[in-house]
């Protein structure tokens, strides 16, 4: 069964999630503060961090930012735990990288929905294998698992995570085809889709900053005001 980090500084709310989850027979660890929540992150690899916004040491935006800042073969999800219920506090706690935002009080059934929902993902991210596609700058190998970018005759392998890969070969899938926020919820995360559309904008500006040789001004993954994004690589 999947692995779920809690970092939650109440330790009655945090005693609630974790026997919550386990009666749903996922395996969970526990962490009082940012900081340690942020060390079990790299000892253990979670699949999951259900993570409370205000926490002693470090707080729930900070960790999510340094986590979000390590790429590698473990890409949690992240759940976001705030007391706090207005927009901005929302749109700050996805800005950084969370997948998707519970306001407290919440029911026990509500976090086993939001949590099922996140883990199910990963069985909507997969693409066709044996399968490559190639632009002027990039190459996507769905059977490797592996992105690459050309400037000039040097080749340099981008360190991607499973999601952004997913993303990238999404869009150079179908050169220049607009594509909208629900259209790429739908081909990466399927139906089961539990949250705001708006994190789709998260991980375009994540994308962009490891793909764009100028992140603010992107000359490949463009955004197409009104309508949502493509991507152009004419060479």
């Amino acid at each position: 069964m999947p692995n779920i980090l809690i970092v939650e500084d109440d330790q009655e709310i945090a005693q609630l999630i974790r026997e919550t989850l386990e009666r749903e027979q996922f395996t969970c660890v526990v962490s009082n503060d940012g900081e340690t929540g942020l060390r079990i992150f790299q000892e253990q690899a979670p699949d999951l961090i259900v993570l409370d916004l205000m926490l002693p040491k470090l707080d729930g935006l900070e960790v999510c930012t340094r986590i979000r800042q390590q790429p590698g073969s473990k890409d949690p999800y992240i759940l976001m735990l705030t007391a706090k219920g207005e927009e901005i506090d929302r749109i700050i706690g996805l800005s950084t990288g969370a997948d998707d935002y519970l306001v407290k009080p919440f029911s026990p059934r509500e976090l086993v929905a939001r949590v099922r929902a996140l883990l199910r993902r990963q069985l909507r991210q997969g693409q066709p294998v044996g399968q490559i596609y190639r632009t002027s700058h990039f190459q996507v190998d769905l059977d490797q698992h592996q992105a690459s970018r050309y400037q000039g005759d040097r080749q340099e392998e981008l360190e991607l995570t499973g999601l952004e890969f997913n993303l990238l070969a999404t869009f150079m899938s179908y050169p220049g085809r607009v594509w909208n926020r629900g259209q790429l919820i739908e081909k990466l995360w399927g139906n089961d889709f539990f949250g705001d559309e708006r994190v789709v904008d998260t991980h375009i500006r994540r994308l962009r900053k490891k793909i764009e040789p100028d992140p603010a001004n992107p000359s490949f993954i463009k955004t197409v005001i009104g309508l949502g994004y493509k991507f152009e690589d004419p060479g």
